[in-house]
């Protein structure tokens, strides 16, 4: 059984298909990145996801409760955090904590004692009792990570969790959820538009137009691309008569390129040939932004705009 199952699901308003028969899974303990263009497709989904939304089509499983029938229990087993903040700046670490507790119905004794543990796990201990709105930018987003663990849900679902920090507080926010995801095995279904953050995520799923139009390993996903380039400098005739029966083509200013899918077997077959005088190599591999501005036509920030969209890997 998966986290999360999702099979043939459709969303339409007035007739139009905001979800246009989309179907992936997702496994237990997997970090799954979610990506779209505004309008694809990608914040109603996450919504039907949470059970705030409901299908007009298809199926949907959140550790293995159905969507449609199960919605409270779904809301038992996974965690959510906004993009907004929403901590009480007014209460303290622990007073936050505790209260979040209470909505999900723990009692004092286990909230109390899950609340020391998970702030001793990741060093917040000596923050328990400050006020929330004394606490940095960075603390805050920590903290509502935290708040959104602490029931020990089964999936959890965070919405643009890294927007408007620096870039060191987001790599410092990123080096937390994925030690918390190893530590309490959390399967966390992640939106962000921070392209490269998802880079070394284990899955992502691209919407475009209510459709998914590519699942899978990111870094198999792009080489997939095969649009890999290998580029050789050189001026000695020998080693130039060499590199075009090797297949590569003359730049100019004595610069050799080719493509290929594999750019690292295919340099050091080169080098292992004799008599090689290269002065200098290049390899530029594509990256996931290049395989998303392929599939969307945009960049992650544009608007949406109506397109036929491209299909690239498969479902799970």
């Amino acid at each position: 059984m998966n986290a999360i199952e999702v099979k043939e699901l459709y969303k339409s308003y007035d007739g139009v298909h905001a979800v246009n028969g989309i179907s992936f899974e997702i496994g237990y303990g997997e970090l799954f990145g979610f990506l779209g263009p505004n309008g694809a497709g990608k914040t109603t989904t996450i919504n039907i996801l949470c059970t705030l939304l409901k299908p007009s089509a298809g199926r949907v499983f959140i550790a293995g409760f159905d969507v449609s029938r199960e919605s409270e229990k779904i809301r038992e087993h996974i965690g959510l955090v906004f993009q907004e903040t929403t901590l009480d700046n007014e209460l303290t670490t622990f007073e936050n904590l505790l209260f979040h507790a209470y909505l999900y119905g723990m009692s004092r004794y286990d909230a109390v004692r899950r609340i020391d543990e998970i702030l001793s796990m990741i060093g917040m201990q000596n923050k328990k009792n400050e006020l929330v709105k004394h606490l940095s930018g960075g603390m805050k987003r920590r903290l509502e990570l935290i708040r959104g663990l602490l029931h020990k849900p089964r999936v959890l679902f965070l919405d643009e969790p890294t927007i408007g920090l620096d870039p060191q507080t987001r790599a410092n926010v990123w080096a937390f959820i994925k030690e918390m995801k190893k530590i309490e095995g959390t399967t966390i279904f992640v939106t962000t538009h921070y392209i490269e953050e998802a880079s070394d995520f284990d899955r992502i799923a691209i919407i475009d137009h209510g459709r998914i139009v590519a699942v899978g390993n990111p870094q198999k996903l792009i080489n997939e691309m095969g649009r890999a380039t290998v580029t050789f400098g050189a001026t000695d005739s020998a080693t130039v008569q060499t590199l075009l029966e090797h297949g590569m083509s003359g730049l100019g200013s004595g610069e050799y390129q080719i493509k290929t899918e594999d750019p690292d077997m295919f340099l050091k077959q080169m080098m292992n040939l004799s008599g090689l005088k290269i002065n200098d190599f290049k390899i530029n591999k594509p990256v996931l932004e290049e395989l998303y501005i392929s599939l969307t036509g945009s960049e992650i920030r544009d608007e949406y705009i109506d397109r036929p969209p491209k299909v690239r890997g498969h479902n799970r």
